[in-house]
C-alpha cells in the first residue's frame, strides 16, 4: 500500500482547495465524499437497502438517491444515522482501500471530513488537519453554499470538536491566511511527505 496522508478538517476549512494543490504536485488524491456518492449509485445493494428502509420517496424522479432528503431524515435521528453509517462506512472503506492500493504516485492523499470519526483513520499513515476558526467556517460556508447560519452552525456542532481534531493531527496547516500563500506551504509539506514515503519503502 502506498504511503497515505489523510487530509481532514471541518466544514468550510478549505480541504478541497488544499487537495487541488497537492494534486497539481502529482499526488494521487482520493475523496471519501466521492466514494460515498459512488456506493449508492444505481444499481447498488446499498441504494436498495436505503429504499427499502425509507420508501420510494427517498429516490429522485430519475431513480437516484435524494441525498438532501436523506440528510434531513438522519441528521437529528441517532438511530437512523447509525443504521446508515453501519451500511455505508464498510462499503466506502473498501472502495477507498482499493483506490489507495492502486495508487502510482510517490504517496497518496485521502480527503475525508470524517477521517478521525470513522475507521478511515486506519487507512492513512499520517493525518494533516486544515484548521480555521469557527467564524471562518461560518463565513466561507455561507459564501460557498448559501443557506442559513443556523444550519451551518448545526453541522459544525455535529462534527468533531476543533480541539479534538488538532490533538489528533500529525501536521496542521492554518488556512486563515490568503489563498495565494497556500501553494508554498503545501509544497513544504509535500517535500516532507516525499521523504517520509521514501523512508517507508
Amino acid at each position: 500500500m502506498a504511503f497515505t496522508v489523510g487530509l481532514t478538517g471541518g466544514i468550510g476549512s478549505g480541504k478541497s482547495t488544499m487537495a487541488r494543490i497537492f494534486a497539481r504536485l502529482g499526488v494521487d488524491v482520493f475523496d471519501a465524499d466521492a466514494a460515498a456518492r459512488e456506493v449508492v449509485e444505481p444499481p447498488s445493494t446499498a441504494l436498495d437497502a436505503i429504499r427499502e428502509r425509507h420508501g420510494p420517496e427517498i429516490l429522485t424522479a430519475s431513480g437516484l438517491l435524494d441525498r438532501p432528503r436523506l440528510r434531513r431524515l438522519v441528521f437529528d435521528d441517532s438511530v437512523e444515522r447509525k443504521w446508515l453509517e453501519d451500511l455505508l462506512h464498510p462499503l466506502i472503506g473498501e472502495r477507498l482501500r482499493r483506490q489507495i492500493a492502486g495508487s502510482r504516485s510517490a504517496y497518496c492523499m485521502l480527503v475525508s471530513p470524517l477521517l478521525l470519526e470513522t475507521s478511515q483513520r486506519r487507512l492513512v499513515d499520517r493525518v494533516l488537519v486544515v484548521d480555521v476558526s469557527r467564524n471562518t467556517q461560518l463565513q466561507r460556508s455561507l459564501l460557498r453554499d448559501g443557506g442559513d447560519r443556523a444550519s451551518i452552525e448545526a453541522i459544525i456542532d455535529a462534527q468533531m470538536r476543533r480541539d479534538q481534531r488538532l490533538a489528533a493531527a500529525d501536521d496542521i496547516i492554518d488556512n486563515e491566511a490568503e489563498e495565494d500563500t497556500l501553494p508554498a506551504r503545501v509544497e513544504s509539506l509535500h517535500r516532507r511527505y516525499l521523504k517520509l514515503a521514501k523512508s517507508n519503502e
